[in-house]
């Protein structure tokens, strides 16, 4: 996948500052990086790739530009109720899926409801700007260590040490 570069006038904060920020090449090499890969990697995950391409990034530099990133609108940071925060290269709007068993996390094949917003826009004295919707389930190794014979299942590590009934219970 060959991802455009961005430019300085792709980096205009409206939001916040209404300052000019310049285009940087550790910025441009975040984006790219992070636009390649679909799981959803964490700041850690994220840097680990970039610093194979620029030795010298530190993790402090990784996860400054992933907020500017986020603030910009370029990227999504998720807020999930997993362990970690996670990033996503598509900056659209939707859902994702979360394994309770791994932390791994899918876009979820969901269009986003619109319509819950705008049915709320009249029903509260809050002014409406979104909202978030996060599955959650078993992926399917996760489901299949729990479907196994419990003596079976000696390699299983979930989450918070939390047991699961047999996939399809």
């Amino acid at each position: 996948m060959i991802i455009a570069p961005l430019d300085d006038t792709m980096l205009t904060d409206n939001n916040d500052t209404h300052k000019h920020l310049r285009n940087t090449r550790q910025r441009s090499v975040i984006l790219e990086e992070l636009k390649c890969c679909h799981n959803h990697p964490s700041a850690d995950e994220i840097y680990e790739r970039v610093k194979q391409r620029l030795p010298r990034i530190s993790l402090a530099t990784v996860y400054r530009n992933l907020e500017v990133l986020a603030r910009l609108g370029h990227i999504q940071k998720l807020t999930l109720s997993g362990a970690l925060k996670r990033y996503d290269g598509n900056p659209d709007k939707h859902y994702h899926i979360r394994c309770i068993g791994c932390d791994r996390v899918d876009d979820a094949p969901l269009a986003p409801l619109q319509r819950l917003e705008d049915e709320l826009y009249g029903a509260t004295v809050f002014e409406i700007i979104g909202h978030n919707l996060e599955f959650i389930g078993l992926c399917p190794e996760c489901s299949r260590k729990a479907a196994a014979p419990a003596g079976e299942r000696t390699d299983v590590a979930f989450h918070e040490n939390r047991s699961f009934p047999a996939a399809g219970k």
